[in-house]
Order: structure tokens, then sequence, then C-alpha cells
């Protein structure tokens, strides 16, 4: 599927970045586990495109700085199909 591990990493740069999506729904996409998604962000990724990698980490931020929200919202709506 992926030739290297770094045409893997970047691939999930630019994807996270033009769809301005989350490890999870990257992962989800890809085949592959958030923790490898993770990993080639977080590792690789600054090493092969420091442009694309502080773009993605603005993502990381803003979806770790969102994620109490979505976990609430998930939680709201899990609740609210259970009561239909």
């Amino acid at each position: 599927m992926f030739r290297t591990d770094k045409e893997r990493a970047v691939l999930f740069g630019e994807y996270m970045v033009s769809h301005k999506a989350t490890v999870r729904a990257t992962a989800a996409v890809f085949g592959v586990s958030k923790s490898t998604v993770h990993k080639d962000l977080t590792e690789r990724l600054p090493e092969i495109s420091p442009i694309l990698y502080r773009k993605v980490r603005k993502i990381l931020r803003i979806n770790k700085e969102q994620r109490h929200i979505r976990g609430g919202l998930a939680t709201k709506h899990k609740y609210e199909e259970m009561t239909k």
C-alpha cells in the first residue's frame, strides 16, 4: 500500500491538513491504527517536512482543545438514540 514510512507520513499529513481531520478519522480512511498515524505525524513528519508538520501540529492542537466537547456531544447523541 505505502512504499515507505516517509511517504505514508506525508500522505497522512496532507490528508489531515486538507480535511482538518482528527487522528481517528485519518486512521479510518487509510485503514491503519491511530497510534501509527500519531507516530508518523509527530515523530517522522517533522524530519521529512517541517512546513507540513507545523500545519499538522496546529490541527492536532485544535483537536485536543475540542476533544472534551466532542466527547460530550457523542455521549449526548448516544443517550438521545437510546430514548427513541
